[in-house]
C-alpha cells in the first residue's frame, strides 16, 4: 500500500487532507498515469498496481531530459540523475474541493512541498499519489505531474512558471533540511498568501515581509537562506501567475485541515497519534528502570 503521510501534511500549513477536484476542464473522475521511460516493464507493472491505476487510465512518459529541462541550474546535475524514474497519478475530481497528495519512496520533497509547489503552477483540485520503485529525492515528479496537467487541461503552463514552481520545491526543501519541514513549508505559503494580497510590493516591502513572517516562525535565516527567497519570490512577481487562484488554494487548504481535524475521522486520527506516542513512550522508559 502507498504510504501516506498524514503526518507531515498535518502540521505542514494543512495541506492534506483535500478532497478530489479537478483540472480546468477536465472530466471529474478521469485518471492520467506519468510514468518515467527508464522504469523497466516489471517495475511499470508494479507501480501501477502499487498506484491502484484504473486499466482505462490515460499514460504519459516522462524523460530525463524533461526533468534536466526544469530543473537544471536549480539542483546539481548529479542530484537530478540520468534517468527517469518517479512516477505519479492524478485523479480529476470535482471543481472547488482542492488538492491532496500521497507520497511512497519519496525521502525528500513532502507532500506539502509538492501541493505547495503545485498551487504556484495553477494546479487545482485532484487526488495525486508520486511514487518510484525504490527511495529517491522526488525533485523529479513535478515534471510528470504538470505535464499530465496540460494534456489533460488543454491548457498550456508557461515555461517559466514551470521552472519557477521546480525552484520553489527545491528552495524549500533546501531550507528545510535547516528548519524543518514544518516551517519551511509554512515560511513560503504565508509569503505566497501575502503576495496574493499585494503582488505588487517593492523589494524592499518584500524582504521586510520575508524577515518578519521568518522571525514570527522561529526561524533565523542566513543571508544566503534570505537572497534565495528573494530571488525566488522576485521571479514569482514577475510572472503572469494568477494570484487570486494561489490566494484562494492556500485558504481553502487551511479550512480543509480545520474541518478535518474537527471532525471524527480527525479526532480519532489524532487519539491513535497520542496513543502511539505514549506507548512508545512508554517503551522507552522501560529500558531505563
Amino acid at each position: 500500500m502507498l504510504k501516506q503521510k498524514i503526518l507531515a501534511f498535518t502540521i505542514s500549513m494543512g495541506l492534506i487532507a483535500m478532497p478530489l477536484s479537478v483540472f480546468a476542464d477536465s472530466v471529474p473522475g478521469e485518471t492520467i498515469v506519468t510514468l518515467g521511460q527508464n522504469l523497466t516493464e516489471t517495475q511499470k507493472k508494479a507501480l501501477l498496481a502499487e498506484m491502484g491505476a484504473p486499466s482505462d487510465a490515460r499514460m504519459v512518459t516522462v524523460t530525463n531530459q524533461e526533468e534536466h529541462k526544469y530543473l537544471d541550474g536549480t539542483i546539481p546535475s548529479a542530484q537530478i540523475g540520468t534517468r527517469a524514474l518517479s512516477s505519479a497519478m492524478i485523479t480529476i475530481g470535482e471543481k472547488n474541493t482542492g488538492i491532496i497528495v500521497q507520497t511512497n519512496n519519496i525521502s525528500w520533497v513532502s507532500n506539502s512541498m509538492y501541493t505547495n509547489a503545485l498551487i504556484t503552477a495553477g494546479l487545482k483540485d485532484a487526488n495525486i499519489v508520486i511514487t518510484a520503485p525504490f527511495e529517491v529525492s522526488g525533485t523529479a515528479a513535478l515534471t510528470g505531474i504538470m505535464k499530465a496537467y496540460e494534456l489533460s487541461s488543454g491548457q498550456v503552463i508557461p515555461e517559466e512558471v514551470k521552472k519557477v514552481a521546480n525552484e520553489e520545491m527545491v528552495k524549500t526543501a533546501e531550507l528545510a533540511d535547516s528548519v524543518g519541514n514544518k516551517k519551511a513549508v509554512q515560511l513560503v505559503a504565508k509569503v505566497k498568501e501575502e503576495l496574493a494580497k499585494n503582488p505588487n510590493m517593492t523589494t524592499d516591502e518584500l524582504q521586510s515581509l520575508i524577515n518578519r513572517l521568518a522571525k514570527d516562525l522561529g526561524i533565523t535565516l542566513t543571508d544566503d537562506q534570505l537572497n534565495s527567497l528573494m530571488a525566488l519570490f522576485e521571479k514569482m512577481k514577475d510572472l503572469n501567475i494568477n494570484w487570486d487562484q494561489v490566494g484562494n488554494q492556500l485558504t481553502k487548504a487551511k479550512q480543509q485541515i480545520s474541518d478535518f481535524l474537527s471532525s471524527e475521522k480527525g479526532q480519532s486520527f489524532i487519539q491513535k497519534l497520542k496513543e502511539f506516542f505514549s506507548a512508545l513512550f512508554d517503551a522507552i522508559l522501560s529500558f531505563f528502570k
